[in-house]
């Protein structure tokens, strides 16, 4: 106790250098607490989970998956012919349609990444939206019923809403991007929950097979995306028993042989799908991260080796009246940990609270996750990276002062 107090002390010696590494301390750990939340919330939706298990249909040798939608009702069905064959619990069909509001110039902020889908499904099959609180979930029926009644609905998230500068209400028209010459026009029905979905969009499926349907009423042909418009489809079962026979009846049925359709759970299709970042969110978690680490153990040990210089003839001192060098190796490095476990507390703290009750999450969009949130593990990562990184940091400081030699200091001095 005697030495916390007095490594509290030494602490409040140098206000400016104390504040000084505490900031420097903060402004790393929160670089650091980012990069980490968004490798979490990767890593977790690779994870194989214990329960709720989704699988996802696919083509198989093709990326992007381009399936026949004549696939769609039989693999929401598990492609179950005899009585004891797995049938999913719930099922939904994404159809990815992008579009722009500027037929001459496409941009970031006019540009509307869709899903088409069965309206129904949204809030039973889509991650997060399945699982709202009760005030949400309700507005989120009310814009699924409109869907349903108004084909040409359009429900935004909140950063592309705000991005095309639009309102609910308003109407637009969305110019093709990958279904070239199909130009769909919608009223803006509301808002998705804010969340994972800010950034995305979402429509009723039929609107898309219609306006497939009428270009080759006009053109005479059919469109050249009119057979391969399913992308993906989303299939939940009770256990991974059930997932697995599911895999072996779909991937065994004579149906789909051309193309060719795989079955895999979430997590590994999710695996496959941000396999093209694979580079960047490694150098995120090794280079990046080792880095930033890096950095803090010498901003810390700077700092520490500054204060111990100037120390030099307190700690002789001390020695004299008889501290032992453990007992200032404890002193050193404690000071030192203190001031990079309050920094990295305070620094996680204040990052959890702003990205994610302020600004609402992190807008790193990679593959479909327009955003991400700050986990409440974030506290522990503060509090191991800040005080870690000073622990490390310290050590040659708080070796250079237990070894201090009482006559070479007092010489100097005399």
């Amino acid at each position: 106790m005697k030495l916390f107090l007095l490594i509290a002390r030494n602490v409040r010696r140098s206000y400016v250098r104390s504040g000084l590494t505490v900031l420097g301390t903060m402004v790393l750990v929160f670089v650091m607490t980012l990069v980490w939340s968004i490798l979490w919330f990767l890593d977790d939706a690779m994870t194989q989970k214990n329960s709720n298990f989704k699988a996802i249909v696919t083509e198989r040798w093709q990326i992007p998956s381009q399936m026949p939608f004549a696939y769609a009702d039989s693999l929401s069905q598990g492609a179950a012919r005899e009585p004891d064959d797995v049938r999913p619990i719930d099922s939904m069909t994404w159809q990815f349609y992008g579009g722009t509001t500027d037929r001459g110039e496409r941009t970031r902020e006019n540009t509307v990444f869709a899903f088409a889908m069965q309206p129904s499904k949204i809030n039973t099959m889509m991650d997060d939206l399945d699982s709202l609180p009760a005030d949400d979930a309700a507005k989120l029926q009310e814009l699924i019923d409109e869907l349903e009644r108004n084909r040409q609905g359009l429900v935004l998230g909140i950063d592309r809403l705000e991005a095309l500068d639009k309102r609910i209400g308003d109407r637009i028209t969305l110019y093709g991007i990958n279904y070239k010459d199909i130009d769909l026009e919608f009223e803006i029905v509301g808002v998705v929950p804010s969340g994972r979905y800010d950034g995305s969009a979402f429509f009723n499926r039929e609107y898309l097979l219609a306006a497939l349907d009428q270009y080759e009423n006009k053109a005479g042909t059919k469109h050249a995306l009119a057979e391969k418009t399913l992308n993906l489809v989303w299939l939940r079962v009770p256990d991974a028993e059930s997932l697995r026979k599911l895999s072996e009846q779909i991937e065994a049925s004579p149906d789909y042989r051309s193309p060719q359709v795989k079955c895999e759970t979430q997590s590994s299709g999710i695996s496959m799908f941000l396999e093209g970042y694979r580079q960047l969110l490694d150098f995120f978690r090794y280079e990046l991260s080792s880095v930033i680490v890096a950095t803090l153990a010498l901003v810390v040990a700077t700092a520490i080796s500054i204060s111990v210089r100037e120390r030099r003839t307190e700690l002789a001192v001390m020695k004299v009246l008889g501290f032992r060098p453990w007992q200032l190796l404890v002193l050193v490095l404690g000071e030192a940990v203190l001031l990079g476990v309050f920094g990295g507390l305070v620094s996680a703290a204040a990052t959890y609270a702003v990205v994610n009750h302020v600004i609402g999450g992190i807008p790193f969009p990679i593959a479909f996750f327009p955003v991400f949130f700050i986990p409440e593990d974030a506290f522990w990562l503060g509090l191991a990276v800040g005080g870690g990184s000073a622990l490390v940091g310290s050590i040659i400081p708080a070796w250079s002062a237990q070894g201090v030699k009482v006559a070479e200091v007092f010489s100097k001095v005399a």
